[in-house]
């Protein structure tokens, strides 16, 4: 699995030479959490990177709750860091994925080389003798900003478009969610008729690490047999951790509804 990173390698100096590393930590029920806990610890050299402000855009009435960001400002805000379109980026959480796959969907969705993530996040680092930093690093030398728009997503409409032409729609939120048995969240309860549920969880142990492959094929079961795949969430993140399962499995082709169960609850 390339796109994964040991824990063991990273410390070992085992990665490209002269990543950059950023640290996508976050709690959707408390904004700041992240933050802290960044400036509380976290791998020498990383840069931080927030949820809601630097990997989504502004709420709006539609969108849903973490609309994609503007792609010049995420582009401008990689650049800043020195990341180019080539630039070897290392990323990682402690949500089992959830945030590192976030960036690894933008970044491959504009055509920057994808980010590899680091297999069982910050606690799998610390667990293999990681010493945390505490000071925020310099930010290296400005990278030329590429110019482009994020692909492989759609809203609303190509969701509904995808299911008429009999497209499979991918519920990656947890099965009592799904069932509209509780949305501690969202306003309304339930998922988008005719989509199937693929908890996200199911793609990593407990301890954050991406399961085997075997594992992974049960995951999806007959699903990786469908012709166009859509998958969704309750705001779009935590759909990529399922996105990243599927290309690990080879689907790149999956798309992303990007303002997924949170926009379109806004149109009922």
């Amino acid at each position: 699995m390339a796109q994964l990173i040991e824990a063991e390698e990273l410390l070992g100096g085992g990665a490209d030479p002269g990543p950059v590393v950023f640290d996508c930590r976050f709690s959707l029920a408390e904004p700041e959490r992240g933050r802290t806990l960044y400036l509380h610890g976290h791998i020498p050299g990383a840069h931080f990177l927030d949820l809601n402000r630097d990997l989504a855009g502004p709420e709006g009435v539609h969108g849903g709750r973490h609309p994609l960001p503007a792609a010049d400002r995420f582009a401008m805000m990689l650049a800043e860091y020195g990341v180019a379109r080539d630039t070897p980026v290392i990323a990682y959480d402690d949500s089992r994925l959830a945030g590192s796959t976030r960036l690894w969907w933008l970044m491959r969705s504009m055509g920057y080389r994808p980010p590899r993530l680091l297999n069982g996040g910050y606690q799998a680092w610390l667990r293999a003798g990681g010493e945390p930093e505490l000071t925020v690093p310099a930010v290296r030398e400005r990278a030329a900003m590429i110019r482009g728009e994020f692909s492989g997503h759609c809203d609303i409409d190509g969701v509904r478009a995808a299911l008429a032409q009999g497209a499979l729609l991918i519920d990656s939120r947890e099965e009592r969610r799904y069932q509209g048995l509780e949305e501690p969240i969202d306003p309304v309860a339930g998922h988008i008729p005719g989509a199937i549920n693929r908890p996200w969880q199911g793609v990593t142990s407990e301890d954050g690490r991406v399961v085997v492959i075997e594992a992974l094929r049960a995951h999806w079961g007959e699903a990786l047999d469908a012709d166009q795949l859509v998958v969704y969430c309750g705001s779009g993140v935590t759909a990529c951790v399922n996105l990243f399962s599927l290309a690990l499995l080879g689907r790149e082709d999956a798309s992303l509804y990007a303002g997924s169960w949170s926009d379109w609850c806004s149109h009922l």
